[in-house]
């Protein structure tokens, strides 16, 4: 049995988090807009990559994979608090945003966790589609689609938030 393979991915795994822990946090916190959980969000994310980075099968796909966990992450965070409305989350200051203004913000909570995660990942992250169909595990044609609608629910809901000023 090959002994220093489960060494080398565990190297990959943790190169691949410090060469992306900035991007994984400004996705986190994009989700939680809170500095402290974004930083614990990331950190269990790290420590369950490292631990399970024997399960990676394909060194090449680290990136994506450590992205999923980080994405899991999110989710069960986001779960366990359900966010309800924009007024229960705590702002910070300090931490640029990734979302320019306000509008922007209440109209990307409008979508779905899925519809959310594929915008944020194509626009915010520059992913391509290819990456992020890979990522989610769904079929590149879902993921055009979903992008298609979403967006066209967020020009809705920004413009009925310009009609109603």
């Amino acid at each position: 049995m090959n002994f220093t393979l489960p060494k080398k991915k565990e190297k990959v795994v943790e190169e691949t988090l410090l060469s992306e822990y900035d991007r994984y946090y400004r996705l986190a916190f994009s989700y939680v807009h809170n500095e402290a959980d974004a930083s614990d969000i990331v950190q269990n994310g790290a420590y369950k990559a490292i631990r399970a980075s024997h399960s990676l099968k394909n060194i090449e796909y680290a990136k994506t994979w450590v992205y999923r966990i980080m994405l899991n992450e999110i989710f069960d965070f986001c779960r366990k608090r359900k966010f309800e409305s924009l007024d229960e989350m705590e702002w910070e200051t300090g931490v640029e945003d990734a979302y320019e203004n306000f509008d922007l913000k209440e109209a990307m909570n409008a979508l779905s966790e899925q519809e959310r995660m594929i915008v944020e990942l194509k626009y915010f992250e520059d992913m391509k589609l290819e990456e992020i169909a890979d990522m989610m595990n769904i079929n590149l044609s879902t993921v055009k689609s979903k992008l298609y609608r979403s967006m066209k629910k967020l020009r809705v809901e920004l413009e009925g938030d310009f009609a109603v000023s």
